[in-house]
């Protein structure tokens, strides 16, 4: 892997570089596998490996959707392949129980899928057997624990002629992809983009830990890559396993910039520490700030993410250009337009449906010059004086709508993409070359942290 260097390309050299890069990926053989492996048939057997909690959140967004069928159920831990199983009878489907995934693989020959929640360390292992069985693939995000572990992934997929999905889904979500492609980039809302801020906020919380009589026996936990229970139940807190918060939580945002932007960065500066949990060794919060290349500026995009504290506004990704600001989430409640008032007017937007009018009264302006702005009177200042201030305080934008909604499970349409790229109906929304991207762009921000300086990016390190 490239070493990171405290210097980079100019803004033109990185764009020319990543556009020839990106001619390369648009003539992957993924694109062009989407239209020729289907089996002839609409139903597909999957195979399930890892039960815990992402691996049962993808569970319940698979059941709603038609002529799925799970034959294989594996996990490490009993407790958890008991409840996967269970499941899914319940349901209607009859999966096989797996210890282990090698095992699985061979004594169920006629998978047609491979989903991973597995932990992040042993992403790039059960993917790559998989793919080397003839399995199509979805794994969860981070696509590995390490940039190289990644790379290998879509080389694997390169060289067996299988699909790899990554499971960062908002490039499956309906409306972050009419955000993207109607406002953002196709009619330019938000005129020219400036500047991005995202976070992910959390409060306090104990570390996981699990029933008295439910422990693995160590000499198993070892047998499969892991210290003790404890450090099982809470891999993402630990290097070994994991890269921190930042590729659990910071991932799913970190990504987004990346797509929304149509952009690799170019340099990333982060500060971050183990400032609260002391049986931790990642950080508990990270701060960072990335430059991104764009046609008409460079763009600088911060993120943080804090795990001792709720406030702030939960989870959010912020896009900010001189004529307009986009305000995304997962959570329909934090998704919001802002006009600003120097833009042209949007009332043939509205016509055209591309988006809707704020509430009656919603961020109405009060019927005062911003800038004239009454103080309060201090204790010994006479009644009589009266006093303004200038602050230049913008007025409060109105909060406009998009006429996109979800209804299905956050995690469905993703699995939908996938399922169809296997079909031969769709190509797929994120790609182990488009997922690799990312991963480079987020685990960087772990060394940028310890080197405590700003790291650059080159091309390369976005691609295997």
């Amino acid at each position: 892997m490239p070493t990171p260097t405290t210097t980079g390309f100019t803004r033109r050299d990185f764009l020319a570089t990543g556009a020839k890069l990106g001619a390369a990926f648009i003539a992957a053989p993924y694109l062009a596998r989407a239209a020729s492996i289907g089996s002839g048939t609409d139903s597909l057997n999957i195979g399930l490996i890892g039960c815990g909690e992402e691996g049962r959140v993808l569970m319940n967004a698979a059941l709603k959707i038609p002529n799925i069928r799970f034959r294989a159920v594996c996990d490490i831990w009993p407790y958890n392949r008991r409840y996967g199983e269970r499941l899914l009878e319940k349901f209607g489907h009859d999966p096989k129980p797996f210890e282990d995934y090698r095992e699985m693989l061979s004594a169920v020959p006629d998978l047609d899928a491979v989903i991973v929640a597995t932990p992040d360390f042993v992403h790039a292992e059960h993917t790559n057997t998989s793919l080397k069985a003839g399995k199509h693939v979805y794994c969860e995000k981070l696509m590995s624990n390490t940039v190289e572990g990644a790379r290998s992934m879509v080389r694997t997929a390169r060289e067996t002629g299988r699909l790899l999905q990554i499971g960062h889904q908002r490039r499956s979500n309906p409306r972050y992809i009419y955000a993207r492609d109607r406002i953002v980039h196709g009619n330019r809302l938000l005129g020219r983009v400036t500047n991005a801020i995202a976070q992910w906020n959390r409060a306090v919380t104990e570390d996981l830990g699990f029933p008295a009589k439910q422990a693995i026996p160590e000499d198993v936990l070892q047998r499969y890559g892991y210290a003790n229970m404890h450090e099982f139940r809470n891999w993402r807190w630990f290097k070994r396993y994991s890269g921190g918060v930042i590729s659990d939580l910071g991932a799913h945002q970190i990504d987004v910039f990346n797509w929304m932007l149509g952009s690799n960065p170019t340099s990333v500066i982060a500060g971050g520490g183990r400032d609260y949990y002391p049986n931790h060794e990642w950080y508990d919060n990270v701060f960072v700030i990335y430059e991104y290349p764009t046609a008409e500026q460079v763009v600088r995009a911060s993120y943080h993410v804090l795990t001792t504290t709720s406030a702030g506004g939960g989870y959010n990704e912020y896009f900010m250009g001189d004529e307009g600001a986009l305000k995304m989430s997962e959570n329909p409640k934090y998704t919001k337009l802002y006009r600003e008032d120097r833009a042209p007017d949007w009332g043939e937007w509205v016509k055209q449906g591309l988006v809707v009018r704020p509430d009656s009264g919603e961020g109405a302006l009060p019927p005062v010059k911003p800038w004239e702005k009454p103080l309060s009177h201090p204790p010994m200042m006479s009644k009589s004086v009266s006093s303004v201030v200038d602050v230049r305080e913008t007025a409060e934008l109105s909060a406009w709508d998009m006429p996109v909604t979800l209804d299905k499970a956050i995690h469905q349409p993703h699995l939908e993409n996938f399922f169809d790229a296997i079909r031969g109906k769709a190509a797929l929304n994120c790609p182990g070359e488009t997922a690799l991207a990312s991963a480079a762009t987020i685990l960087r921000v772990n060394e940028a942290v310890a080197a405590r300086k700003m790291l650059s990016f080159v091309p390369e390190d976005f691609t295997a």
